[in-house]
């Protein structure tokens, strides 16, 4: 995001959801920081979609937004829904699945 961008946002009250829509078949992201010692990104992902197995530098905390997601940390599968949420360990493999439409927001850090 560019700086324009996180001016607009700072210091109001905002809804993480309205900031990023869903797409039919497809995968949408905003990234809201991208700092060296992580980021702030938003997701909207479509029932069915998926984010591949792969491993992360940073440990990541996923909060689902809205809808229902399946994500897998270590070949052991999570369903969350909204409101809820987990940690994705630094250097563990992992994957996310809509078992429904969901939106989320991550956060990387170091």
């Amino acid at each position: 995001m560019k700086k324009k961008d996180i001016e607009s946002l700072s210091k109001k009250v905002i809804k993480l959801k309205d900031l990023v829509d869903y797409q039919k078949g497809t995968i949408v992201s905003r990234t809201l920081l991208d700092r060296d010692s992580g980021s702030l990104t938003l997701f909207a992902i479509d029932k069915n979609q998926n984010i591949s197995e792969h491993t992360a530098p940073y440990d990541a905390l996923a909060i689902i937004l809205d809808g229902e997601a399946e994500i897998t940390i270590s070949n052991k599968k999570h369903k969350l829904k909204q409101g809820e949420t987990i940690i994705m360990p630094k250097n563990e493999p992992h994957s996310l699945k809509g078992t429904k439409k969901f939106k989320m927001f991550l956060i990387m850090m170091e």
